[in-house]
């Protein structure tokens, strides 16, 4: 006799999220019976770990890239050249998503759409050229998260960035600036004393 189950354990037993099921309804992929009060039941017949399997081999990769600043876009340009080329050299059919901001800054738009996709269960592999291009800290959390929604992670350059002595540092200089601001306010000369010596530092080291 086949059993039926509600939507939350017909997510649990295919190890996605709920809103994926009901995109899925919309979509005509998976269409679950409804009680006379409305309510979604699924056949767990149907969704032995061949059913789960199929489901996962639709989604996608992503290859993402990333530069702190406007006067990076020629590198930025460099990473989305590698990641296609790589992309392309293993069959992979791929969205490209491309941030222009800080490794600090955790609100970018496409880091964002990043993981959306990823909780949403849309992502099936990630594709890097380099650890740091996702964040500077905290890569690790987005990377135990693709560990749990079973995504791929893949870093094309296991070794040091070329750009990241460079990047380091303006990443450093977002942190001081941050909290000196929080210490003597973003206006005060004390504030704006410590940053200038900072700034200078940073442009010395970056010539040595």
């Amino acid at each position: 006799m086949n059993k039926f189950v509600s939507i939350s354990l017909a997510a649990q037993a295919l190890g996605v999220s709920t809103s994926t099921l009901r995109r899925w309804e919309a979509s005509g992929r998976l269409t679950p019976l409804r009680t006379e009060g409305g309510q979604r039941r699924y056949d767990l017949s149907a969704l032995r770990p061949e059913a789960r399997s199929g489901a996962q081999a639709v989604r996608k990769t992503v290859a993402y890239a990333r530069v702190s600043s406007h006067d990076q876009k020629a590198d930025l340009e460099r990473q989305k050249r590698v990641l296609e080329l790589y992309c392309a050299s293993h069959g992979w059919a791929f969205d490209m998503i491309a941030d222009l901001g800080s490794g600090m800054n955790y609100r970018k738009k496409g880091l964002k759409r990043l993981l959306d996709g990823i909780v949403e269960d849309e992502v099936g592999r990630l594709v890097l050229t380099h650890k740091d291009r996702l964040l500077r800290f905290g890569a690790e959390l987005i990377f135990a998260l693709c560990q749990t929604r079973q995504v791929e992670v893949v870093i094309i350059n296991q070794g040091e960035d070329t750009n990241f002595e460079e990047e380091l540092a303006s990443d450093v200089l977002e942190i001081i600036t941050v909290f000196s601001a929080r210490l003597y306010g973003s206006r005060s000369h004390r504030n704006q004393k410590l940053i200038d010596g900072v700034r200078a530092a940073v442009k010395e080291s970056q010539c040595t």
